[in-house]
């Protein structure tokens, strides 16, 4: 029986999973993933992070180490100490798969603190010491598209640093990334530096548009592009993904050994239950592609997945539903720039949680270290 995500594979776009945990690592869950599945890389972000810590405890025995050796120890370190162990753990599982894709693949993204989205300075600082903490070649380090961040992105990728560019909801904030990509190989290339490994996603989300667009259609009463522009806009940006990277300016990147920047889909679990279970995998299958995926739509996919190439297909209907979509005084530049917002407020939110989580396991770990 054909597993249909080894089918997407063979079409060029790879499956990562949208989660990682102590215990997934430990029970040999992410190795059957890697080996059956075809899974290929990993992103966390701090709700994944927040999750995975607070429930359980799974880290309740590193946390306690951690805190014999130094009970001073805030719930900011413990925090970076068990996700870089996590973070590193990771990679080795997947550096096979770097290996032999010669650094296409094989990744676990770290987000840099989701407080720092709007201070470029602290977003280099804690980006280049993240990356130097984890000490994996295979380690891309998680940096938001806001405009603070996109200068930190072109300095980390001017340093040498795999970058993964996360919260993007526009075609106009995509070009940015791209050009903060372009120009900080530029950048690498002036200075006489190898830019061979470096490797870089633009990740750009999904479902979440349709959650903010179809809103707004209601308001005007608007039924017909409710659950397509989301998959709109990406078919869209895919163009411009194509006419950017065969363009002269990434070939003379290219000739000194510069890789593509793959299109990440992200956020494509399906959050209206009216539409179809995996129809953010289905709709943007194709090359040079990644799709981070949480645990139940894979299942889903493998379940019921048609493979077939799809993100190339109806692109002038993609630009027709995005001209309706202005042509209803949708504003969608307003909300995408919202999204972003939206998106670092519950990121930060998350972390914040989760180092109160921490908090709370150390105050028990140290109560019952000093009763016994």
């Amino acid at each position: 029986m054909n597993n249909t995500l080894r089918e997407l594979e063979k079409l060029g776009q790879s499956i990562w999973i949208d989660n990682i945990s102590r215990r997934m690592l430990k029970s040999g869950e992410l190795k059957r993933l890697i080996e059956e599945d075809g899974i290929s890389g990993v992103t966390s972000n701090p709700t994944i992070f927040q999750k995975a810590i607070g429930k359980g405890n799974d880290y309740d025995e590193q946390i306690k180490s951690l805190l014999s050796v130094n009970p001073e120890l805030s719930a900011a370190d413990l925090f970076e100490t068990l996700s870089v162990k996590d973070i590193q753990d990771g990679t080795d599982m997947l550096s096979h798969i770097y290996d032999s894709t010669d650094g296409n693949d094989g990744f676990v993204s770290l987000e840099v603190p989701p407080d720092l989205a709007y201070n470029t300075q602290r977003t280099i600082e804690e980006a280049r010491r993240l990356f130097k903490a984890v000490n994996r070649k295979n380690v891309m380090i998680k940096i938001p598209a806001t405009q603070e961040g996109i200068p930190a992105i072109r300095q980390m990728i001017s340093e040498g640093v795999n970058i993964n560019i996360t919260l993007i909801f526009a075609q106009s904030v995509y070009e940015q990334v791209v050009d903060a990509y372009l120009s900080g190989l530029e950048d690498r290339a002036k200075e006489g530096k190898d830019i061979k490994n470096i490797t870089s996603v633009a990740s750009f989300f999904i479902s979440r548009i349709d959650t903010a667009v179809d809103e707004a259609l209601s308001k005007v009463n608007n039924e017909d592009l409710k659950g397509k522009i989301a998959i709109a806009n990406a078919k869209l940006v895919y163009q411009k993904f194509e006419e950017i990277f065969s363009g002269q300016r990434f070939r003379r990147l290219q000739e000194k050994g510069a890789k593509k920047q793959k299109v990440l889909w992200a956020s494509t679990s399906t959050k209206n239950p009216a539409y179809p279970d995996i129809i953010y995998i289905e709709e943007l299958i194709g090359r040079h592609t990644i799709n981070t995926v949480p645990p139940a739509t894979i299942e889903a996919y493998k379940d019921h997945g048609n493979p077939k190439v799809t993100i190339t297909q109806n692109v002038d209907a993609a630009a027709a539903q995005m001209k309706k979509l202005a042509e209803l005084k949708i504003d969608f530049s307003k909300i995408t720039k919202k999204l972003t917002d939206d998106g670092v407020i519950l990121f930060s939110n998350s972390f914040k949680e989760m180092l109160n989580e921490i908090e709370k396991k150390k105050s028990d770990i140290l109560a019952q270290v000093l009763s016994s």
